[in-house]
């Protein structure tokens, strides 16, 4: 698939395995200059030598507003511009819905959403000083989308990432910039939620499988970075303000 992206400049945050690392390479495959960040070095090195010589990696704990705009800084720096910004950060571990304290909303809401603000804020200035098609892909969950049981602070987080995803669309728009988001459903990389949960009940898992999703199947890194490559790119020039689903037809309409 040729996506334009050969003179492209992208900042991938959450970079170093999963989702993250798989989005990255798609975007390199495609052509574009990745600036990988996370928030230790670990993986990070591992993942821009894989790439080449036309990655760098920076880390950053992006829910440090400070951190998130001196990540922006450096990108800049290092590459003259940010012309696509992936917001991947994020973890579904929380407490047992009922369970919740004033303490795990904030920590929470800090991960999922939080980071996704501080980036988005942090890479505004530079991607508006830009030109031609700029992108920010968010990363979410379809436990935004609908109560499937999930921790309710995860679950609200995601709605909220949903929500500033659609009313961030028409003001970024007059700068020049589409902003999108897509919501997963069950995605198995090592080290992953899924990886643990089929080492401890496989049995389990494909029950649930069979009964939930229409595909029967757990999803890829990889299904998602496709999908994350097109929103990024200018073959998807006409789309900003949506939530992409890619669950393999576990959420009911």
């Amino acid at each position: 698939m040729n996506l334009d992206l050969g003179d492209r400049v992208a900042l991938v945050v959450g970079a170093s395995r999963g989702i993250g690392l798989a989005i990255a390479h798609a975007l390199a495959a495609e052509g574009a200059s990745v600036a990988l960040a996370a928030r230790g070095r670990d993986g990070l090195e591992a993942a821009c030598e894989a790439i080449g010589g036309n990655a760098s990696f920076h880390a950053a704990d992006v829910t440090d507003p400070t951190a998130a705009n001196a990540l922006a800084g450096d990108v800049e720096s290092r590459w003259g511009k940010i012309d696509i910004l992936v917001c991947n950060v994020g973890s579904g571990a929380s407490v047992p819905p009922g369970a919740e304290t004033a303490a795990e909303w904030s920590r929470v809401m800090n991960v999922n959403l939080f980071a996704s603000t501080n980036m988005i804020e942090a890479a505004r200035p530079v991607m508006r000083r830009g030109s031609g098609d700029r992108a920010i892909v968010c990363v979410s969950s379809i436990c935004g989308l609908a109560a499937l049981g999930a921790p309710v602070t995860y679950s609200a987080a995601k709605a909220a990432l949903n929500a500033t995803v659609r009313g961030l669309a028409r003001p970024l728009a007059l700068e020049g910039i589409r902003i999108n988001a897509v919501a997963p459903g069950n995605i198995l990389f090592e080290g992953g939620t899924w990886s643990r949960k089929l080492a401890e009940n496989k049995s389990g898992v494909d029950d649930m499988l069979v009964r939930e999703v229409a595909l029967r199947r757990l999803g890829t890194p990889e299904e998602i970075a496709d999908i994350v490559a097109f929103l990024a790119s200018p073959r998807a020039a006409f789309v900003t303000g949506t939530v992409i689903v890619a669950d393999g037809g576990q959420l009911r309409a």
